[in-house]
């Protein structure tokens, strides 16, 4: 078997199928096979595993993921690839390709057949900028069982997934991840490793689900998150202000969490933002998801 991500091996692939990378689809392939064996590995933990890859390329990743799992089913969007996949990964036999948008796909529906004979799901990708928020909090919300995902991503995306409060990365996109996963910094990957390559560096990240808290509403205390950040600049009593529309119960509801209500949401950890939806709750306010 032909390792596929290497530079000549990638260049073989592309001229045989006369492909190239769609900007549209922020297509770089990987061609370090370390790497893709780094990614690989970490993204199978246990025994008996099926992987969802998203956008498996010319299958690159897919080929180390089918050596360390039981399955592999790999969603592609772009309808000139799976003719491809069934050349370059002829000798995989345990990988599935659907030719299918990630983000249309109903989660529960494919997990539950793996789930209910006894596989972890985990999630391997390498996605591009414009879809890696859509993509993942697809995942968060949907509540299908997947115990973990490990993607590749810009790094200057994986900062904000990954920052701690007091840094100029964090935000609500980093509280509302780490309310749902611990998050783990595998590896960063320099972009010379990529065809072609890109303007940045990327970044592997872990995310492994939590067990979920069912006395937290989700969607009000992702509401209630992303109204504390709306202005950086602000304070927390202003934001939450435009948030709920009274000023003097956004003032109660922060001093009863035992936040000065002059701090910026920045400055706020996870735990805190916690506590600050217990008084939004014990207040009797309502936040509704737009």
């Amino acid at each position: 078997m032909k390792v596929i991500a290497t530079p000549s091996r990638t260049k073989e692939i592309l001229e045989k199928h006369n492909l190239y990378a769609k900007k549209n689809y922020g297509q770089n392939f990987l061609i370090e096979p370390g790497i893709v064996s780094k990614i690989a590995a970490a993204a199978v933990t246990a025994g008996k595993c099926v992987v969802f890859e998203i956008g498996p390329g010319i299958g690159a990743l897919t080929q180390m993921l089918s050596k360390e799992a039981d399955k592999v089913v790999a969603f592609e969007i772009d309808e000139r690839l799976p003719e491809v996949l069934a050349d370059t990964l002829a000798d995989c036999d345990n990988v599935e390709v659907v030719l299918q948008d990630f983000l249309n796909i109903d989660l529960k529906e494919v997990t539950q057949p793996y789930l209910d004979e006894g596989y972890e799901v985990v999630v391997a990708a390498n996605l591009p900028y414009y879809i890696t928020t859509p993509i993942l909090f697809k995942i968060f919300e949907a509540d299908a069982g997947i115990s973990q995902i490990t993607v590749m991503m810009q790094k200057e995306v994986a900062d904000r997934f990954a920052a701690k409060c007091n840094t100029k990365d964090y935000n609500a996109l980093s509280v509302i991840t780490q309310y749902r996963c611990t998050v783990k910094n595998v590896l960063k990957v320099p972009k010379n490793v990529f065809n072609p390559k890109p303007n940045v560096d990327s970044a592997v990240l872990q995310f492994r689900f939590k067990e979920n808290d069912p006395t937290i509403n989700e969607p009000m205390f992702y509401k209630l998150v992303k109204g504390c950040f709306t202005q950086r600049r602000k304070t927390l009593l202003n934001n939450l202000f435009e948030t709920i529309g009274d000023k003097e119960l956004a003032r109660k509801v922060l001093t009863d969490s035992g936040i000065d209500p002059a701090r910026r949401a920045e400055s706020c950890g996870l735990e805190e933002f916690i506590g600050l939806y217990r008084s939004v709750e014990n207040a009797g306010i309502s936040l509704c998801e737009d």
